[in-house]
């Protein structure tokens, strides 16, 4: 099985190359979760920059605009296709565990786990993978000075920008966390209290970090003054960071999960990512029914049990690849999809406690994501998180650098659930230098149409987000990348066990015949995710973008 994977890798690498990637586009397309940092790219690429240096300039400016989502202090994966020679990496930015740090630092003398120590304050904060990532990406695959594209955000941080009603109404949900830490309340308060709409957002501090990023690359971050300051601030609140914590921090470059559905080529997320092992495995469920002509109660129900049984696979198995052995063919493969398909009643829900025992946990909706595509045809792909909303409320000093809470990803404890409750097992249990498991699922979809780019945050539901998007791709006769990104979704994750729909996107009868099928519907207040996608038609080498209207983002094409 080893050996056909790798020949059939090497395969696609040559058919993208000569296929995917032999011709100049039209146009030029983004779509990102902020108008603002959509305008940073298309800005670059205005410059002679290309899609990578473009990812550079987006992911920074949504590191100012969007400190509730990602930033400097996060981490994220970014899914590249370089035109020239086809080649496909996911670039893994994932911040890494200090250490110092076990799951012991998350008990009390008594052995009780410590209220919140793992989502709130620099106890929870792993080492962050953004600022490498960016002098990754500069250096290895952009066009452009590093500084140059990180002026945008800069220039924003600098001079400020306008708070939204998107921004005041986030503040408004964390502002006793923030409250809590004189440097976040001064960075994204206005004096201590929630900012009117149009307050000025400055983050001067921010922008001095941004200045030696800019001029140093990631020894400016990881290394001298910047990491001096972080580690020192970390310490005096109460956690556990060293130098040599950000010295050994390294990007890794990972080949991608690459299969098959119906016809179409998908290049997804690896692991420490579950998304596109957990993608895979669904879809070749999935691939045994014919889904099109299904009622949707009965498409629904089809859908609802392939993830059910993929996210079970999620919790047993899958971790850091640089400490835990994964049976990732296993999980790939076909003739185990089968197997475990072989299990699902088609008229009634399966009981996720009769599945193998798995233990629990969760992850958050506090993330963002970006699509871009240059005329060369190179592409990106990129989500990037600090986990939960403002991550953990610390701010490393006098850096300006919004520490992520992403420790909370990890098993802290066995069969207990983190901030989204998912379920975690051992390979995902914390160790010194290792990378928690994430849902962030930047993905491409190739078929004889075109190409589709696309991922939208929100923690344990980005998966099924993604996949509803493939199946809903697959389905269209002609492409309508709105209708996409705007489509109702659902969710199972195996534990909780039930059905999670979006509110006023489903009619009664639909949610009355999955109920008589066995599942617990449970209708959720609000909507979730803000995808964000693009398109290339190959016939006309067009590219088209589309943003999420559950957010606020951007999604613009231009010639």
């Amino acid at each position: 099985m080893q050996l056909f994977f790798r020949i059939s890798s090497a395969f696609f690498f040559c058919f993208c190359a000569s296929v995917y990637a032999q011709t100049p586009l039209a146009n030029t397309a983004i779509a990102s979760a902020h108008p603002l940092a959509t305008a940073a790219g298309k800005s670059i690429l205005e410059q002679g920059g290309n899609a990578f240096d473009a990812a550079i300039a987006v992911a920074a400016t949504l590191a100012v605009v969007e400190p509730y989502s990602s930033g400097l202090g996060g981490g994220g994966f970014f899914l590249l296709h370089r035109a020239r020679d086809g080649k496909q990496v996911m670039i893994d930015a994932r911040e890494r565990a200090p250490l110092k740090l076990t799951s012991n630092s998350y008990r009390n003398a008594t052995g009780q786990l410590l209220p919140l120590a793992s989502l709130e304050g620099p106890l929870a904060a792993g080492i962050p993978g953004i600022p490498a990532g960016l002098a990754h990406l500069a250096k290895r695959y952009g066009q452009l000075p590093l500084s140059r594209s990180l002026a945008p955000a800069i220039h924003l941080a600098q001079q400020g920008f306008p708070a939204d009603a998107r921004y005041r109404a986030l503040v408004q949900s964390r502002l006793t966390l923030l409250q809590k830490q004189a440097e976040a309340a001064a960075q994204f308060l206005h004096h201590q209290a929630v900012p009117e709409v149009d307050t000025l957002v400055v983050q001067t501090n921010l922008a001095k970090t941004l200045r030696t990023l800019a001029q140093k690359g990631a020894s400016g971050f990881y290394r001298g003054a910047v990491a001096k300051e972080m580690v020192a601030a970390v310490n005096n609140g109460g956690g556990l960071w060293q130098t040599a914590d950000l010295a050994r921090y390294r990007i890794v470059e990972r080949k991608p999960i690459v299969f098959d559905y119906r016809g179409m080529r998908i290049v997804s997320a690896a692991p420490p990512s579950a998304g596109g092992l957990t993608l895979a495995e669904a879809l070749h469920i999935l691939a045994r029914y014919d889904l099109n002509p299904l009622k949707p109660a009965h498409r629904m129900h089809l859908v609802a049990e392939a993830l059910r049984r993929a996210y079970h696979d999620r919790a047993r198995y899958m971790g850091d690849p640089d400490f835990v052995r994964m049976p990732i063919q296993r999980l790939m493969s076909t003739t185990y999809a089968n197997m475990r398909a072989a299990s699902i009643d088609p008229a009634n829900a399966t009981p996720s406690a009769n599945l193998a025992a798995a233990p629990e946990v969760t992850q958050g909706n506090h993330t963002t994501h970006f699509s871009i595509v240059d005329r060369q045809g190179n592409r990106v792909a990129a989500t990037l998180s600090i986990n939960t909303f403002f991550g953990s409320g610390f701010v490393a000093g006098n850096t300006g650098v919004l520490l992520n809470n992403e420790m909370d990803d990890f098993a802290v404890a066995e069969h207990g659930m983190n901030a989204y409750s998912l379920v975690h097992s051992e390979p995902n249990r914390i160790a010194p230098g290792k990378r928690p498991l994430s849902s962030m699922s930047p993905t491409f979809v190739e078929d004889r149409r075109g190409t589709l780019i696309l991922g939208a945050p929100g923690g344990s539901r980005i998966i099924s987000m993604v996949l509803l998007a493939i199946l809903d791709y697959q389905a269209q006769t002609k492409v309508d990348l709105q209708a996409l990104v705007n489509a109702p979704r659902y969710h199972h994750q195996y534990l909780p066990d039930r059905l999670e729909v979006e509110p006023d996107s489903f009619p009664s009868e639909v949610l009355d015949e999955l109920q008589l099928t066995g599942h617990v519907i449970r209708v959720n207040e609000r909507k979730w995710g803000n995808m964000q996608a693009v398109w290339i038609e190959r016939s006309s080498g067009k590219a088209f973008a589309a943003s999420d209207p559950r957010g606020m983002g951007s999604g613009l094409a231009w010639y």
